[in-house]
């Protein structure tokens, strides 16, 4: 991340997140075992809040499998909390969760030649509650963040809800391309299409963020093919602190 350390203030958000991100790890799901319990999760999630139309109580589609795509589950103490799904998309791969609702709209960015990151399937355990619960979509949203820095994208693509569209304008300074699509489909839900022009702004998203922070090992753990590295753990460590110095007093580790 280069010479300049990101640090939060003391007692911050920014340092209780730190904190959580103590007890996290993260996966890469690769396993068919994995990937039932992603799908047991986004179903849970899903249901909760009406998202979907549920027939089954697994939820997987193609694009779970697409070469570009990366599933991730996040354990919260050896514990299935959250997942994210996040596509690799550039003008010769197209496959994203984005375009099959926004498809002109990112098509046009691809025609322009752009890299994008675009994240789905979003999905927190119900069950949590308190501090962890409002935490856990800043700790999902990191390999994100990883990805747009381990990709070199242009551009970072986020489809939501648009009452959640404040959410993405505050972590990643997005910028509103559609404000409001209705009826999309398989889900209930009308829908919003916002992008972040992340190369320039990621140094301010770090000033605000730290955890986004992370190690070139840890990102080639999560993003680079199993021939550049054949013996991945089965869990990834988080190595924020790391790149951001250490276990100074900005970061104390919870005791």
């Amino acid at each position: 991340m280069g010479d300049r350390v990101h640090q939060a203030k003391s007692g911050s958000f920014s340092e209780r997140l730190m904190l959580l991100l103590d007890r996290v790890e993260y996966r890469r799901v690769e396993s068919s075992e994995d990937m039932e319990d992603i799908a047991r999760l986004r179903y849970k999630a899903y249901k909760a809040v009406n998202l979907m139309e549920l027939t089954g109580a697994r939820l997987l589609d193609e694009l779970d499998f697409d070469s570009q795509a990366y599933v991730f589950g996040i354990y919260l103490d050896e514990r299935l909390a959250s997942t994210v799904r996040v596509h690799h998309v550039t003008p010769d791969h197209r496959a994203s969760t984005s375009g099959i609702i926004f498809g002109a709209e990112i098509n046009a960015f691809l025609d322009a030649g752009m890299v994008l990151i675009d994240p789905g399937r979003l999905a927190v355990d119900p069950d949590l509650l308190g501090d962890d619960f409002r935490a856990l979509p800043y700790l999902t949203l990191r390999p994100v963040a990883m990805a747009c820095e381990y990709f070199s994208a242009d551009r970072c693509l986020t489809a939501c809800r648009p009452r959640h569209a404040a959410f993405y304008k505050r972590i990643f300074q997005s910028e509103t391309v559609v404000a409001l699509r209705e009826n999309l489909g398989v889900y209930n839900a009308d829908g919003a299409l916002l992008v972040a022009q992340v190369r320039g702004q990621r140094p301010s998203i770090l000033d605000r963020y730290p955890i986004f922070d992370s190690e070139p090992f840890e990102r080639r753990l999560m993003f680079a093919g199993r021939e550049e590295v054949p013996f991945a753990p089965l869990t990834i460590l988080p190595t924020a602190r790391i790149a951001q110095g250490g276990y100074g007093k900005n970061f104390p580790r919870e005791t």
